[in-house]
């Protein structure tokens, strides 16, 4: 569209790829603005590439301007769906949704509508009357498995699994947050399932957000907040206090780049170490992450059977790439996704009276009595505990026992996890690891270089913390080992 957008985005084209070029845009003072002392147009830099000169802000002004009552600011916001039409010929698509969608995107204004619909045509007509373009792409249908296939993103795909998890606990669910990019959407979704026993508040700030949610889990409900890396920093010390009580609930962060601030609408996966150590003292919590858009809806499920089994705050690591792209979700049939079974204690679990921090002798979590059930008064709160009494202790064996048994249980989790899989021979000169949405990259990645002949393997981690036990295994049996993350080296 102009000479800086060709400088962006040059480095992502494979030589020999196709670039149409807005000749209208590649002025004096835009390539100057770019950073161009020479027009890249006449320098020979581009001869390795299939370049396609077009006036496309021209085109578009001549196509629209029978449409009355449009200023040439109006008319140039456009030319984008000009493109569009003419990316749609190359790649032989069809218009009819697009132009539904324009229909209902400018219904309250149908002059802009029937512009955009216009622009959008006259695009597709371009590349169809124009001999430039000599060849047309057609994307052939994805071979799936049979069955209802609906587009979802990842944080739709995330708040239908935490409605779904619910219903399978017979449990309300309460999700309190506060907006932030580009976790909000799933306090927007979630709010359309009210008639599903959803439960959501948009909170004053995170820290309010998170202290609702451990009131919500204390009293016995699904407790859930979602935010971005800046968020989770605010609701540390509350998140601190949840595993402390050891009260389950989930944690969502839809990651964002960082650090502070930094940047809100580009994903980033820097928060990894965060989640795991992000709190003062000996607490750690079960990870999970996603791999796809519609593997969120899986995870969400995951994590609030975690979160049950081992009575603990535990994370789902998004992030903002996952949370907004879209792919398609083969709809499960409910019936064949396993109830998440819950038990609230009824009466006393020891002849000296209730104790609150007596640990389940298979999953080492404590019982989850409800607040007010007559005989299982309790203290909860953020001091050091005697074990199974929760007792105010400052002896440090108490404390010491306390952090040991926290620990375990979530090591515990590890006889849940499933083992891990792994694409290519079992073992070879490489192993490529990775985690989140990163799982697409490096998946084509190794297999452009398995067809090449290379003793190459991938192993994507969905379960972050326990690992998967057979993780170590697989590991020890390649040369070397490479993990491409969206950060530093998390």
């Amino acid at each position: 569209m102009n000479p800086a957008a060709l400088k962006a985005n040059l480095i992502d084209l494979e030589r020999g790829g196709t670039i149409i070029i807005n000749t209208d845009a590649f002025k004096k003072g835009n390539l100057k603005k770019a950073n161009y002392d020479v027009n890249p147009l006449e320098d020979g830099s581009l001869e390795s590439y299939s370049l396609h000169e077009v006036p496309l802000t021209s085109l578009n002004r001549t196509a629209l301007e029978s449409i009355e009552g449009l200023s040439t600011k109006e008319i140039d916001r456009c030319q984008n769906f000009f493109a569009l039409g003419l990316a749609f010929w190359i790649y032989d698509r069809p218009l009819e949704t697009s132009l539904s969608w324009i229909n209902d995107k400018f219904t309250k204004d149908p002059k802009i509508a029937l512009a955009n619909q216009t622009a959008l045509q006259a695009g597709y007509s371009y590349g169809h009357n124009t001999e430039a373009f000599q060849s047309r792409y057609r994307i052939r249908t994805a071979q799936l498995p049979a069955g209802k296939y609906r587009s979802v993103t990842g944080n739709e795909a995330l708040a239908m699994g935490l409605v779904t998890a619910a219903q399978k606990a017979n449990k309300p669910l309460y999700y309190g947050s506060y907006p932030i990019t580009p976790a909000t959407d799933i306090l927007h979704n979630l709010a359309t399932y009210k008639n599903f026993d959803v439960r959501t508040v948009q909170a004053e700030d995170e820290i309010a957000a998170m202290g609702s949610v451990i009131g919500a889990a204390f009293g016995g409900a699904i407790g859930v907040t979602g935010t971005s890396g800046p968020g989770i920093a605010l609701k540390s010390e509350a998140i601190n206090l949840a595993v402390v009580l050891e009260l389950p609930m989930v944690i969502v962060n839809v990651q964002r780049g960082g650090p502070s601030t930094g940047l809100p609408t580009k994903t980033e996966q820097s928060d990894l170490l965060q989640a795991m150590f992000g709190r003062n003292g000996e607490s750690p919590v079960p990870i999970l992450a996603p791999a796809t858009p519609a593997d969120c809806f899986d995870m969400a499920i995951e994590a609030v059977r975690f979160a049950v089994r081992a009575m603990t705050p535990v994370f789902i690591l998004s992030d903002g790439y996952l949370g907004n792209s879209a792919e398609p979700w083969a709809i499960p049939d409910p019936d064949k996704i396993a109830a998440i079974h819950i038990e609230h204690p009824t009466e006393s679990n020891s002849e000296h009276g209730f104790l609150p921090y007596k640990r389940h002798p298979e999953t080492l979590a404590r019982s989850w009595a409800i607040p007010g059930t007559p005989g299982l008064e309790h203290r909860v709160g953020g001091l050091s505990k005697q074990p199974e009494t929760g007792n105010i202790s400052y002896a440090p064996m108490d404390n010491e026992r306390m952090n040991l048994d926290r620990a375990a249980k979530i090591a515990k989790l590890v006889d849940i996890v499933p083992d891990q899989s792994l694409i290519g021979p079992e073992s070879g000169d490489l192993l490529v690891l990775s985690w989140g949405s990163t799982y697409g990259a490096v998946r084509s990645a190794v297999q452009r270089l398995q067809q090449q002949g290379n003793a190459i393997s991938h192993a994507h981690i969905r379960y972050l913390n326990p690992f998967p036990r057979n993780l170590g295994d697989i590991i020890n049996r390649f040369k070397r080992v490479a993990v491409p993350e969206m950060n530093l080296g998390q």
